[in-house]
C-alpha cells in the first residue's frame, strides 16, 4: 500500500502544495540519514529542487540535526545563495557549493545528498576505490564516479570540475572527503546513497582481513553483473523500485521520527 502525506496543518503561507510535498519528503530523508547513522553533527548535508522556474532549492537550515529538522524548518535558496524567505538559520556554503553546481547542471538532481561517513570517508580514501568485493558493489561500480579532493568546498570555480566529473552518473566518491548520490525522486537518491554508503561499510569489514585475503568478484561475473545493470529497464504500468523503497522509508520515518512532516 502506498503512503501518502495528506497532513498539511503546518504549510506556510505561500507554500504551495507541491513544495510542501517535497518539503515532507526532504525533512523524512534528513530523518531516515540519522536513524541510519550518516549524519555528521550538524554538518553534510540534503537537498530537493522546488518545484517551478526558479530553479529554487531546499537545504538544510545549518545549526539543526538532522533528527531536528522538519518540513517547515527547512531553507529555500538560489542558485546564487540567495535566502528566499524568511529563516532563522543560514546554511552551510560548502553546502551550497555542491548542491548548486549540481542542481545548476543536471535537470534529473532533483535530490541530492553528500555525507561524511566514516565508511564512506575510508573507501574515498582508498587508493582502488570501491573494489569488486560483493553484489552490492558490483552493482554500482558500472555507474560510480569520482572527483578529487581541492579542499573544503568553499571555492565557487570547483562546482565547473564537480559537473565534469559527475557526468551522467548518479553516485560518486569525492575523494578523501565522502559519499554522494542524485535522484529525479527521494527514492532513487536514498536508494543511492545506501547502497554505495553500504557497499563501503561492507569493504572496510571485507578489508580488515587484509587485502591479500579478500576474494574479488571473477571478471566473468563482473561483466555479466555490468549487462544486468545495463539492460534493466523501466517497465511502463510498474512502479519501480525505488517508489517501493521510498513508501516503505517513510513509514519507517513515521514509525521512528515522527514530526518530520510539521
Amino acid at each position: 500500500m502506498a503512503t501518502v502525506l495528506k497532513d498539511d496543518r503546518f504549510r506556510q503561507p505561500g507554500v504551495s502544495e507541491a513544495e510542501w510535498k517535497v518539503r515532507v519528503d526532504l525533512a523524512a530523508f534528513y530523518r531516515l540519514s540519522a536513524f541510519y547513522g550518516w549524519d555528521d553533527l550538524i554538518y553534510t548535508h540534503i537537498s530537493a529542487r522546488v518545484p517551478g522556474p526558479d530553479h529554487h532549492f531546499l537545504i538544510n537550515p545549518f545549526g539543526l540535526m538532522f533528527d531536528e529538522i522538519t518540513a517547515s524548518s527547512l531553507v529555500k535558496v538560489d542558485l546564487d545563495g540567495n535566502v528566499i524567505g524568511e529563516s532563522d538559520y543560514g546554511i552551510n556554503y560548502a553546502g551550497y557549493v555542491i548542491h548548486s553546481a549540481i542542481h545548476g547542471a543536471r535537470e534529473d538532481a532533483h535530490y541530492i545528498a553528500h555525507f561524511h561517513s566514516a565508511d564512506g570517508m575510508a573507501v574515498s580514501a582508498h587508493a582502488e576505490g570501491l573494489l569488486p568485493l560483493n553484489q552490492r558493489a558490483l552493482s554500482l561500480i558500472p555507474r560510480l564516479s569520482y572527483h578529487d579532493y581541492e579542499g573544503v568546498a568553499l571555492n565557487l570555480d570547483e562546482r565547473e570540475r564537480l559537473v565534469a566529473d559527475l557526468g551522467d552518473t548518479k553516485v560518486m566518491l569525492l575523494r578523501n572527503h565522502g559519499t554522494l548520490a542524485l535522484g529525479s525522486t527521494p527514492g532513487e537518491a536514498f536508494s543511492g546513497i545506501y547502497h554505495l554508503e553500504e557497499a563501503c561499510k561492507a569493504q572496510v569489514r571485507s578489508l580488515a582481513v587484509g587485502r591479500d585475503n579478500v576474494l574479488i568478484a571473477p571478471e566473468a561475473a563482473q561483466e555479466e553483473v555490468r549487462r544486468q545493470m545495463s539492460e534493466r529497464k523501466p517497465v511502463e504500468g510498474v512502479r519501480s523500485h525505488h517508489d517501493l523503497v521510498w513508501e516503505a522509508a517513510l513509514r519507517k520515518a513515521q514509525r521512528h521520527s515522527p514530526g518530520f512532516d510539521n
